[in-house]
Parts: C-alpha cells; sequence; structure tokens
C-alpha cells in the first residue's frame, strides 16, 4: 500500500483474531510494503466486494482461517504521509475463527502478542494505534 499513488481514500479491513489470553494474531510482511515489519491480517475492499466479504476473504487468504463471525470495532484514518501516497480508512473488526494457521506467501511468521508485548514488534499501517485503542476498550 505505501508507494501506491491515488487520488481518493480507500477501505481497508484490519483484523483483530484474539485468543483466550487476550493476544492477537499478527504477521510479519514477506512482501512490500512494509516488508520486514509485522501487521494484523487483512486489506483493500476490492471493487464491487463488500466489505464483509472482504473480511472472509482477506482472512482466509492469508492465515488459511475461517472467519465464524466478525465484529465491526472502529474505524481509523490513516492519511497520506507524502502528496499523493494512499490515503487508508482502516475498517477494524475482531473475527472469532475455526482452523489451524498457514500463510501465504504474503508473510513469513506469524505471533500471538498481548498488550505488554506491542512494543516489541515493529508494527506497519498504524496498526498499532489500532491494536492499542482495541486493548484499552477490553476489560
Amino acid at each position: 500500500m505505501a508507494g501506491e499513488r491515488t487520488s481518493h481514500p480507500a477501505p481497508v479491513v484490519r483484523l483483530i483474531v484474539p485468543n483466550a489470553r487476550r493476544e492477537v494474531l499478527i504477521l510479519r510482511r514477506a512482501e512490500p510494503p512494509a516488508l520486514g515489519l509485522w501487521c494484523l491480517p487483512g486489506g483493500k475492499v476490492e471493487y464491487n466486494e463488500t466489505v464483509e466479504g472482504t473480511v472472509r476473504s482477506e482472512l482466509r487468504e492469508e492465515t488459511a482461517l475461517e472467519c465464524q463471525d466478525a465484529r465491526f470495532l472502529f474505524y481509523q484514518d490513516s492519511l497520506a504521509r507524502e502528496p499523493g501516497t494512499m490515503h487508508c480508512i482502516n475498517l477494524y473488526f475482531e473475527c472469532s475463527v475455526a482452523g489451524e494457521i498457514e500463510m501465504n506467501a504474503e508473510s513469513s511468521n506469524w505471533a500471538w502478542i498481548g498488550p505488554a508485548d506491542l512494543d516489541e514488534y515493529e508494527i506497519a499501517f498504524g496498526n498499532d494505534e489500532g491494536l492499542r485503542r482495541y486493548w484499552e476498550s477490553r476489560p
């Protein structure tokens, strides 16, 4: 996404997959943009695809997990850092899932992290801000 040039904001889904320990699944990027950085599963909503369809297809494509339920949490603007680069409207969803994690070529590793672990990872796409907001809203 970084480096892409657009003239309008792009809707992007960001998928928070929690486990029983309040940890969240993150993926390490194996491809540009943000090569080597960590992020939540997700991606752009393509033309003529629903947001719910994108949630399910991105989760399946990136992790092989099946979304059993998705709940919208909040949105986050990620404004273009340089003129003409991508402005994303991140739509955060919490997903309950079934299956075993299998990464596609976009990722080189995965991890479960909790609030205390966040600063140990270099997080891309402003997902660290979204994760902080998510954990702050949970008892």
